[in-house]
């Protein structure tokens, strides 16, 4: 029917599911028929099963497959996939609520084809099935791992399963993209034994893992020179569970270590997670200037880093690369600490997201200078949108303060 169709991609919106016009299982048996068909994305298709996916095991050619969101499908459904389509090269699965079995990720690591693997939100797939990826670990450029925060202690933590990464030599050197969400990072276990072994990493997003350690930031600082992309998301001290008897925070030592080895990095995102209590005793402004001024970040993301401070601007004064600076609930920046923003030597682009300390007056030495690009200003409420008019090129303003009540 579509002899030379190679590409598809169906993502249904809520009413036409009401309305009970989907894709199902016929539907992906006609896609079988497709012999060029190489990839292959399905978005909120509820109707198609197991039965959908062993039509597609015909399709010899398939080298990317994305599901996202499609809960009556399990693991033997994909498993019947995988041992049709030997030349998958891109696996993502995205709130594939019901996939249990992690048998397909054994078959799939010993084709060694694959080099992007994204499972997100997949409550039965923890961090110790990852050990199943076998040979195709040094295969791997791209890894995306991320456990439902609301699904966690509900599931009872495989330490036998993350043990066994002990006995086996994981190979990453092929790793060029690596991002964790939720998961749990046991000392020289599991998820540990990859963050050392990454030698040509360039982008690393770690958001709220709770267990990481300087000694892990250390190891892939020492391995990692190429990196160019950090993403930190932290926990903050009172949000810890109690796992271990050492301190679990990050400090200094991790950022001296990027400083020193990483000399590439270009993009920082540094943010602390939402609640009463912030992180006081993780990064200090000494250790975030340092960083800035080793290595020649182009764009730099604070969030809710309470060391960050009017200080701080002025630290930036001398950074020659930075392009673009967000500001998100960094409470401690004033209007003093802003107005230094006109003497960063190529900054081009700011965004200030809910800052409490910053008024119009913060902006009024960029109002009719030109200097800036872009300027966003959100839910930032003492900053008007007469404040912010002639501040840069292109200005977006938006005041919702319901965030704050």
């Amino acid at each position: 029917m579509f002899p030379n169709l190679t590409k598809v991609e169906i993502t249904y919106a809520g009413w036409m599911s009401k309305l009970g016009k989907q894709l199902d299982d016929q539907g992906l048996l006609i896609l079988s028929n497709c012999p060029f068909l190489t990839e292959l994305t399905l978005s909120y298709c509820t109707f198609i099963t197991d039965v959908g996916l062993r039509y597609l095991a015909s399709c010899s050619k398939l080298s990317a497959l994305k599901l996202n969101f499609t809960p009556r499908i399990t693991g033997c459904g994909i498993l019947s996939l995988v041992v049709g389509c030997k030349n998958l090269v891109i696996l993502h699965l995205i709130r594939c609520l019901n996939v249990t079995s992690v048998e397909w990720l054994e078959y799939l690591g010993k084709l060694e084809t694959l080099e992007d693997l994204s499972i997100k939100n997949c409550r039965a797939i923890g961090e110790g099935d990852l050990i199943k990826i076998g040979p195709s670990w040094q295969k791997l450029k791209r890894l995306q791992f991320e456990v439902d925060a609301n699904y966690r202690y509900m599931k009872v933590y495989d330490r036998l399963a993350v043990d066994r990464w002990q006995k086996q030599l994981v190979q990453c050197q092929n790793m060029l993209e690596l991002s964790l969400v939720n998961c749990i990072i046991s000392p020289g276990r599991g998820l540990a034994c990859v963050l050392g072994k990454c030698k040509n990493l360039e982008k690393i997003h770690l958001d709220m893992c709770v267990g990481v350690r300087d000694s892990d930031i250390v190891s892939l600082a020492q391995k990692s020179r190429n990196l160019r992309s950090l993403s930190l998301r932290v926990p903050s001290d009172f949000s810890l569970p109690l796992l271990m008897n050492n301190p679990l925070r990050l400090t200094d030592e991790s950022l001296r270590a990027i400083s020193q080895n990483c000399l590439m990095l270009e993009s920082v995102r540094i943010s602390f997670s939402d609640g009463e209590f912030p992180s006081f005793s993780s990064f200090s402004l000494n250790g975030i200037v340092t960083l800035i001024q080793m290595c020649p970040i182009r764009e730099l993301s604070l969030d809710h880093v309470y060391s960050f401070n009017d200080f701080g601007m002025e630290a930036l004064c001398s950074a020659q690369y930075l392009e673009t600076l967000e500001l998100i609930r960094c409470q401690e920046v004033s209007d003093e600490g802003l107005q230094l923003v006109s003497q960063f030597p190529h900054l081009s682009v700011l965004k200030l997201h809910r800052c409490l300390g910053i008024t119009d007056d913060g902006l009024k030495p960029l109002v009719g200078a030109f200097k800036l690009d872009s300027l966003a200003v959100e839910d930032c409420p003492q900053i008007s949108e007469r404040g912010v008019q002639g501040a840069a090129r292109s200005v977006s303003f938006r005041q919702d303060l319901s965030w704050m009540y």
